[in-house]
Formats: structure tokens, sequence, C-alpha cells
């Protein structure tokens, strides 16, 4: 065997092996199987999910004025019709959007840390979650924006695999059921149900806690988790990892039902989104997600 041919030979291996491994990490695999299956079940989930593959954008990636950069995550508030918004840093600060990205006011979080993860419970209440210390906090919003105060919040801490900045990223509330849904980034990635939380508050406590990781090392391929939704008229949870930029619909059992990409090229986005770190809901369906720096989408069902 010449040189020339073994240098080919050798060549080709190593292309080989690096496009096995780049697949192994991103799920390419998984990814086409479950497009297949998903396309083939499509019609038993109609009427009965959320079918992400529906969505289209309408707003494509307009920067939010008045933010820089931070933007980490966002939820959907149905008592005010609008939506909520954690900036992670410079400073940490809560903010009311409308339904087009434009801020409509700033509470400032005073005396809070690396804020990433934030939840509506209803009747004003929310739930921001620190990555670091893995504590969620909860407290009201002013009828009008202002400071919020640490001190002014009850908490919850939830010391689960402490390792930095890889902690709790995402947080999403079921009120029919009074129950929480916690992810954490990654080194592991892991999901939390807490239950009972709501009626603790300010009562005597009755927390029951349940690791539901399984789900995601059985079901989700994605390289990490940025943020979860609980879709009320579903059931379903909507997850979203910001390294694979997938958005991922899974049943209250842990079934995966379908997905959608934010790469530019697979998808109806001009570009791909660059970090995907939230993802809500509102009553009427719409989908909305925001990306770091200071990215905002909208997407509805044609």
């Amino acid at each position: 065997m010449s040189r020339k041919t073994k240098l080919w030979i050798l060549g080709v291996s190593l292309f080989a092996s690096i496009g096995f491994g780049v697949s192994e990490f991103h799920h390419w695999d998984e990814r086409f199987y479950f497009y297949l299956k998903s396309q083939l079940n499509a019609a038993a989930w109609e009427g009965k999910s959320i079918w992400l593959p529906d969505y289209t954008v309408y707003i494509d990636a307009k920067p939010v004025k008045g933010i820089e950069k931070n933007l980490s995550s966002i939820v959907y508030d149905h008592d005010q019709d609008r939506l909520l918004a954690v900036i992670n840093g410079g400073p940490t600060e809560l903010v009311s959007l409308n339904k087009t990205g434009e801020v409509t006011g700033r509470y400032p979080l005073e005396g809070f840390g690396d804020i990433e993860g934030l939840a509506y419970m209803g009747s004003g209440r929310v739930v921001v979650v620190d990555e670091r210390t893995q504590q969620l906090s909860f407290f009201k919003l002013p009828t009008t924006p202002q400071s919020i105060h640490l001190q002014d919040a009850q908490y919850l801490s939830l010391g689960f695999n402490l390792n930095g900045n890889k902690g709790f990223e995402g947080i999403t509330y079921d009120a029919a059921n009074d129950r929480l849904f916690v992810v954490k980034e990654r080194s592991p990635r892991q999901l939390f149900e807490i239950s009972g939380v709501g009626a603790s508050l300010g009562q005597r406590m009755q927390i029951k806690i349940r690791d539901l990781t399984s789900w995601i090392d059985d079901k989700v391929f994605a390289t990490d988790l940025s943020d979860i939704h609980f879709d009320p008229k579903t059931k379903h949870l909507v997850i979203l990892s910001d390294e694979s930029k997938l958005l991922m619909e899974m049943t209250e059992e842990g079934e995966m039902v379908s997905f959608r990409t934010f790469v530019g090229w697979l998808s109806d986005l001009a570009k791909s989104a660059p970090q995907p770190e939230g993802v809500t809901l509102d009553n009427d369906g719409n989908l909305y997600v925001v990306s770091e720096p200071n990215l905002f989408y909208a997407f509805r069902k044609e």
C-alpha cells in the first residue's frame, strides 16, 4: 500500500471519527429518529398537543430597546396579559414587556444573586431561581414598578449537585396542581417537580420533591437545558436548550411529542438564535422566546 493511499485512508477515518463524535454530542441520530417517529404519529396528537412544528415566526430577533445584554428568561403574566422577563446582572432586574417586545416597566432586584429562571404563580406572585445557590425566591410584584428587596421574599433552597454556573436555569408553575418544575442546566442535566409550594407560602410547609431526571436521560436529545414552560391547556411541558437550539414538547408522563429548531438554515428564522434562554406561551397559544444578549422572538400557528 502506497504512502499516499495510507494518508487518504487515515484522513477518511479521522473525518469519519470527528463526524461521528459531533453527531453523538449533538444527538443528530436521535433527532432524525424522533423526527420520523413524530411525523408518523402527527395525526394521533392533533388537537391534543402544542405541536411545535406548526409554529412560524412573526417577530424575528427583535432587539429589546433599553436592554443591552443578559436577557435570560421570560414568562406570561395571565392576570395583566403581559410578559415578564429577567435580566441576569448588570444590574439584575425583572422587567415587564408587551407582546411585541417593548419594555413597559422595570423592577430592580436588590440583593438577589445569579437569577436565571422566572415563573408566574398568579395574583401577582412570581418565583425566581438563583443558578449558583439553587435558591427559589418567592415575592409579589408591586402594583407600580419599583425595587424588590431579597429580604422581603420567602425562599426555598435546593442544593442538588451544586457546581457553580451549571445549576438551575428554568422554572415553571402548574397552578391547577400547585407544582413547580425546575430544570438544571447540565453536569448533570436534571428535572425536578416540587409540589405544594403555593399552599405552603406563609402556612405550614407541606412540600414534596420528585426527581424526574430519568425523563431527561431517556428522551431529551439536547446537550443542556435552558428553560421550561408548563402549558395548562395540554398539560405538556416545553423544554428549551440553548446549546442545541432546540425546543421540545413532552407530556406530563415524560413522553416526547414534538420539537422545533432555532438553527437558521433548518427553520424559518433569518439567522440562528444566538443563545435562546427563555420560553413561554400566552393564553392565545402564541409562543415567545428570548435570546441573549437582548433578542425577542414571537411565533404563532398559521
